[in-house]
């Protein structure tokens, strides 16, 4: 057994402090595996991710986050300390496809984790495989995935009910990110109304993902095999927030392979165009795709006791989140645009 599985019978210290930690460098010598370097994003949040790789199956078994700024080093804090707290829930079956902290080594000063590798490719390589998501099968097949993970995912977490709450500091970040803004008065009026029809229904309180988006999800054919990045997690949250993201993330990128002013294949009314042109589809247009954003949403809904025709104003509220507390600027203000564009859209609240 090498010295890496060895380590992983055991359990992560507690501290996440460099003091007599083993170094990166020295913990990859002597695992016996094969290390692969998927190198470091070029954001606040910047880390080094390494996988451990078996030389015998050629599959992953561990993966190390590095972090090279102290704002990536909050970051990996953060997830070690959620993945660490959901150890304590009855996952069964779904505990595989939830990464385990193993161990904490020490990279330039800064506390690396080393977590299980998760199986399975992540939804963003199909997504964007030619004609994948112009193909009602293939979409309905992703949100069918998802959505029975998450689903079991909250069952297994689900605390006490409260109300449904999808603000938790978003507007007050609004007001402070985009402060000289014109018109962002009128935009946080808009929020408030849309909160306030949401705190009507009463949800319980679930671990939540919090960036769970296709990019973070792996599938093996239809079915989700793990879910990485928890770093902006919680043992109890806003179980809609998850729902929102993925469902908001998906439609956000599917005129992705088209050029502008053309009609997107597979999506009668979408056309390239305005930045957000999916999700302001996914709202305000007919056909298949936008019917099946919706029923995962409404189903979604009404699993957690939430009222199904909230699915709308719960929509709305995710972009304003992703306008919140995204890290990239243009990213935020983007969503502020598009949050502006549907936030007056008829019926708001309308199944």
């Amino acid at each position: 057994m090498t010295a890496v599985l060895a380590m992983a019978q055991g359990t992560a210290d507690t501290a996440l402090s460099t003091a007599a930690r083993e170094s990166l460098g020295s913990y990859l010598r002597a695992s016996g595996l094969h290390s692969l370097v998927l190198g470091a994003s070029k954001d606040a949040n910047a880390k080094i991710t390494v996988l451990l790789v078996s030389p015998q199956s050629g599959r992953p078994l561990f993966a190390i986050k590095a972090p090279t700024t102290d704002a990536s080093a909050r970051a990996v804090d953060a997830e070690v300390r959620v993945l660490r707290d959901l150890e304590r829930f009855p996952f069964h079956q779904l505990r595989a496809t939830i990464p385990r902290v193993v161990d904490l080594v020490e990279f330039e000063g800064r506390v690396a984790a080393v977590m299980t590798a998760v199986p399975g490719t992540p939804l963003t390589t199909s997504y964007l495989q030619w004609r994948h998501a112009r193909n009602p099968r293939r979409v309905a097949a992703d949100f069918a995935a998802i959505g029975a993970w998450i689903a079991e995912f909250q069952r297994v977490t689900a605390g006490e009910s409260a109300n449904l709450d999808m603000d938790g500091g978003v507007s007050k970040r609004l007001r402070s990110r985009f402060s000289e803004e014109k018109g962002l008065d009128a935009d946080l009026d808009r929020l408030t109304e849309i909160q306030q029809r949401l705190r009507g229904n009463a949800v319980p309180r679930t671990a939540v993902h919090g960036d769970f988006w296709s990019g973070n999800v792996l599938l093996e054919g239809s079915h989700l095999t793990g879910a990485v990045d928890w770093e902006a997690g919680s043992i109890s949250g806003e179980p809609v927030r998850d729902l929102v993201r993925f469902a908001l993330m998906y439609a956000l990128y599917l005129d992705r392979r088209t050029k502008h002013g053309r009609r997107v294949a597979g999506h009668p009314g979408l056309f390239a165009g305005n930045w957000g042109a999916g999700i302001e589809y996914a709202l305000r247009g007919t056909g298949w795709f936008p019917e099946r954003f919706r029923v995962f949403l409404r189903d979604g809904l009404e699993r957690l006791g939430a009222s199904p025709g909230s699915w709308r104003d719960a929509a709305l509220a995710g972009i304003a989140e992703v306008a919140a507390f995204t890290d990239d600027d243009a990213f935020a203000r983007s969503h502020l645009e598009l949050f502006r564009r549907l936030r007056g859209v008829e019926g708001a609240g309308a199944v």
